[in-house]
């Protein structure tokens, strides 16, 4: 989250939360609710961003709360004695793959950047189980930056959104049934955590990966190119394109190289795959990299390509670009693909990764 931000919930954060009162306390409950009905009694769930604890102990038992000020976790343990608080950001949280049951996020992923936001999502869908549905409300509109009209605070950072962008990052970050509604200067959206693999993206990419579909052993591994037998990393990692195996996380924060799908939807064959699967994941890529313009992008397998943009392409830099960016495409790098030896896709990467430095 905004470091400004965190430092004004320091040192006026008590006080803020002194004069908030719970207006989505029903919302809350009815929270609570779908977690009992969906995941169970008992499943843990987490409040992010809790604050001073308006709805830590509206939204069911067992819930943990977390937040980045130390400050407002003071106040949230004397609102809720006993409660479960962990001190942590929301864009880097301290729990385990799939430890959590459900998400409800009240007006607090609006202080993280929108740029910064699909990361962030990422990490939520890393923590949460699979089926797991969040609740999440930030701020509707176009506004960015520090100077947010009637703030009452001052100083925080906020990012509104307009509910097709929110949509297409909930999309990215992994999560279906997504549903975004606005009332006057709020977004509400409502999603369920899905066995997928969520984009590691961001500002600054060099060059994003596109892979066809994750497979389900991709998905429950939580790394993308997973499955033994893959050639994705080892010739990324020969070729000098990543400096780690099987960490996408690692590969965006350290080698500047971003990973998505062209379809979200993992299953065992990618032959089970629709042309408007192809054709509505290519829309969401090409809106993405309109928006966050990596230095070029490497498609991972030619049957996306083939099946949207050109039937005939070969591997190499194509002549169509995305959203104004080089495109290069590569074989798939299956160890099913047995027309594709690990040395021909460690030069493939190489030439991708030139052309992203080219750009």
């Amino acid at each position: 989250m905004d470091r400004a931000t965190i430092q004004v919930y320091e040192e006026r954060g008590s006080s803020w939360a002194a004069m908030r009162r719970p207006g989505r306390r029903l919302d809350a409950i009815n929270f609570a609710r779908v977690v009992e009905n969906v995941v169970g009694k008992g499943a843990v769930r987490v409040d992010l961003g809790c604050g001073g604890g308006r709805y830590l102990a509206e939204i069911g038992h067992p819930a943990i709360g977390i937040d980045a000020s130390l400050a407002m976790l003071a106040t949230c343990r004397q609102a809720v004695p006993g409660s479960s608080l962990v001190c942590g950001d929301l864009e880097a949280m301290p729990f385990g793959l799939r430890r959590i049951k459900a998400g409800w996020a009240n007006m607090s992923y609006l202080h993280v950047p929108r740029a910064d936001l699909p990361l962030a999502l990422a990490d939520l869908q890393r923590v949460l189980d699979v089926g797991a549905p969040i609740d999440i409300q930030v701020l509707a509109g176009d506004f960015e930056g520090n100077d947010l009209p009637d703030d009452d605070v001052g100083g925080r950072f906020f990012a509104a959104w307009q509910p097709d962008a929110m949509t297409d990052v909930l999309v990215g970050a992994g999560f279906e049934d997504v549903e975004v509604s606005v009332t006057g200067d709020l977004l509400k959206a409502k999603a369920v955590r899905a066995r997928t693999l969520p984009d590691t993206v961001r500002v600054g990419m060099k060059l994003l990966v596109v892979g066809l579909n994750p497979s389900i052993y991709s998905a429950d591994a939580g790394a993308p190119f997973a499955r033994p037998g893959n050639r994705f990393w080892p010739a990324a990692t020969a070729a000098g394109v990543v400096t780690r195996e099987r960490d996408a996380f690692h590969a965006l924060k350290v080698d500047g190289v971003g990973m998505t799908d062209l379809v979200k939807r993992a299953n065992a064959r990618a032959n089970d795959l629709t042309v408007d699967e192809y054709a509505d994941g290519f829309s969401r890529v090409e809106r993405l990299v309109r928006w966050l313009r990596p230095g070029a992008i490497l498609f991972a397998g030619l049957a996306g390509w083939r099946s949207v943009v050109d039937q005939k392409a070969q591997p190499g830099v194509q002549t169509k670009r995305i959203g104004g960016r080089p495109v290069y495409v590569m074989p798939s790098p299956s160890g099913a693909n047995a027309h594709a030896p690990l040395d021909s896709l460690i030069e493939h990467m190489r030439r991708a990764s030139a052309l992203a430095e080219k750009s």
